[in-house]
């Protein structure tokens, strides 16, 4: 999928560091790695020996953000740090995380991937309380819910070690959605997965201490050991004495959203135990099986798009070839305003090869059709490079239904395949065949048993709360 105005964006990417020398340069490393999920802002908080904090962050590029000058004034051997794309509460620096909080009880900061379904019921019962909100990011909401968690009278056994653990348990209990949050004390960094599974987080060690990541290509990059995923509706603590796990919810569930596995994660990265590229090029493998077709040479769509064609590749005996160039070196600034300069940012974003494509029937492998006017583009690039024939291959289901969990789209109106039918849609984008990945083909990709798929089916794994009424 290529990623312009009119497609997804991805969620955002947190990653963590205790106990382990110059946490901060980590910590940049492990944000660099994770930029692909989120380009917006970026945001780092160390604490020191003395527990005093430092932050350093920013809109843009992690490379935008930071630089020698900044990164020395981050002191410490533990860290959280946040890469984002705005969902829930919209942009402007007072949203960029990682957030601090200072409390008589202790000071805390937190960052968050996901996003929460019943965040505006939880703002309403807190600011009846006087909770006053510093941003407009349902992150916040777990900050004050923790510390009005004694208010509440809440049954959790205070913990004499770990502070937090009893109030953050609790506050777990009141917020429903996708959720990746790290909380970070002077003493201690804790880790918690919602109880769904929607979101991945990953453990790794390193040099004595210990680090947390949306992905592992981000433990890989720092050259720390993968240990375990994070299990849903655990909370971890991490401190000096090593690890402590408990569960904050008795209801547990691997439902891993299916788009980490087609299109958002790194194909490096592994997914509670599934490489994210075997994902898609088997994937494709199965693609080719439910749909076969005749042509002369498969092309995928860079970047995400490429293993599942791969796939499909291999398993049709369809030769692979680069029919596609993705220029690398295009910024975020080249969308522009007017329809006609949109279209050239198209083409300077990717190519068609036509030495490769002229004269050929080509089948091209896309990951996912969203809004459906990439895809359209895409084909008529092709077409006007000499491609005789164009069918495409989706290595997804229609993404037909809104995503609430932290994925930008709010309502049916942006989704094409809610409102075409697939030989309608196939019309739309200008191919000579359309077909995509059934339902049964995502979940035997990874042979897997739970994923969400509510993109695709509608089937919501939680309640949808104010959310429900954007069905309509």
């Amino acid at each position: 999928m290529t990623n312009d105005l009119q497609e997804i964006h991805e969620e955002c990417g947190v990653f963590g560091v205790f106990g382990v020398a110059n946490a901060a340069s980590l910590s940049y490393y492990g944000l660099h790695a994770l930029q692909h999920r989120g380009q917006e802002a970026a945001g780092i908080v160390c604490v020191d020996e003395n527990g005093q904090f430092s932050r350093v962050k920013g809109e843009g590029l992690v490379t935008e953000v930071f630089n020698v000058k900044n990164l020395s004034t981050l002191s410490g051997s533990s860290a959280i740090a946040h890469v984002r794309y705005a969902t829930a509460g919209g942009g402007g620096l007072d949203n960029v995380q990682p957030f601090l909080f200072h409390h008589h009880k202790g000071n805390f900061a937190l960052c968050h991937n996901g996003n929460l379904v019943n965040s505006n019921e939880i703002k309403y019962y807190l600011e009846e309380r006087g909770s006053i909100f510093q941003s407009t990011s349902d992150t916040e909401l777990l900050a004050h819910l923790v510390r009005s968690s004694r208010m509440r009278g809440d049954n959790f056994h205070d913990d004499p070690v770990h502070p937090l653990l009893g109030p953050i348990r609790s506050a777990l209990n009141m917020i429903e959605g996708a959720f990746a949050f790290l909380v970070l004390t002077p003493d201690a960094l804790y880790v918690m997965r919602d109880k769904y599974g929607l979101r991945p987080l990953s453990l790794g060690k390193l040099n004595g201490g210990y680090v947390v990541s949306s992905e592992t290509c981000a433990l890989e990059t720092i050259g720390a050991d993968f240990i375990r995923d994070v299990e849903p509706g655990e909370v971890l603590v991490i401190d000096a004495e090593g690890l402590h796990s408990c569960k904050y919810s008795a209801f547990n569930h691997h439902y891993m959203c299916a788009m980490e596995y087609v299109y958002f994660a790194r194909p490096d990265s592994d997914i509670e135990g599934i490489n994210v590229h075997a994902y898609r090029k088997q994937s494709g493998r199965i693609l080719y099986k439910e749909s076969p077709v005749e042509a002369d040479i498969v092309v995928g769509v860079p970047d995400s798009s490429l293993s599942a064609a791969m796939g499909y590749s291999e398993e049709s005996g369809i030769p692979y070839e680069m029919g596609l160039i993705k220029n690398k070196y295009i910024g975020r600034t080249f969308i522009q305003p007017t329809q006609d300069l949109r279209e050239k940012g198209v083409r300077m974003k990717l190519s068609a090869v036509r030495t490769i494509v002229k004269g050929k029937k080509v089948v091209m492998i896309d990951d996912s059709i969203v809004r459906g006017t990439t895809s359209r583009r895409i084909v008529k690039l092709l077409r006007e490079a000499g491609a005789t024939e164009v069918h495409v291959r989706i290595a997804s289901p229609p993404y037909a239904h809104p995503c609430y969990y932290g994925v930008d789209t709010a309502t049916y109106e942006e989704l094409i395949s809610s409102q075409l039918s697939v030989e309608e849609l196939c019309m739309k984008i200008g191919a000579d065949s359309l077909h995509f990945l059934s339902h049964k083909g995502l979940y035997e990709s990874g042979n897997r048993c739970e994923l969400c798929t509510a993109c695709f089916s509608g089937n919501y794994p939680t309640s949808l709360y104010d959310n429900e009424c954007k069905k309509c």
